[in-house]
């Protein structure tokens, strides 16, 4: 696991800076700059606009009893989405903005619940799971 994180944390940065240069190089400095500068604050305001949505369905489902699971996980999925495009970079933006939009941020929620369900089945996990029916309040 921590090998893949340093891999993940040299590679994403040389390979943006790549893609930053081609870029300027071949629309200009200008441009590319303004380019980051968008995307950031627009993410930061979808972000902004997305986890407002999320917070409120997360506090009607507590409110009436409900597990917010997949609430939760699009809220997470936000939270990272958003931390991806204020770094700057042309994929962490694209991905950023993947994550943050509610169509495409359903692929990666499948795939969160995909590792989770595998974690549980392998027992990899501290999961644990409660049957509503077994749960007796006290």
């Amino acid at each position: 696991m921590f090998s893949k994180l340093v891999l993940l944390l040299t590679v994403i940065p040389i390979l943006e800076l790549y893609i930053l240069f081609k870029l300027a190089g071949a629309i200009n400095w200008g441009p590319t700059i303004l380019l980051v500068i968008v995307t950031g604050v627009a993410g930061a305001y979808l972000a902004k606009q997305q986890g407002k949505e999320i917070l409120n369905k997360i506090k009607m489902e507590l409110s009436s009893g409900n597990m917010p699971g997949d609430s939760l996980l699009n809220g997470l999925s936000i939270l990272v989405g958003g931390v991806l495009l204020l770094t700057p970079g042309i994929l962490t933006d694209i991905t950023g903005f993947l994550l943050i939009i509610p169509i495409s941020r359903v692929i990666f929620i499948k795939f969160l619940k995909s590792k989770f369900n595998g974690m549980i089945n392998t027992g990899n996990s501290n999961f644990v799971y409660i049957n509503k029916d077994d749960y007796n309040e006290h």
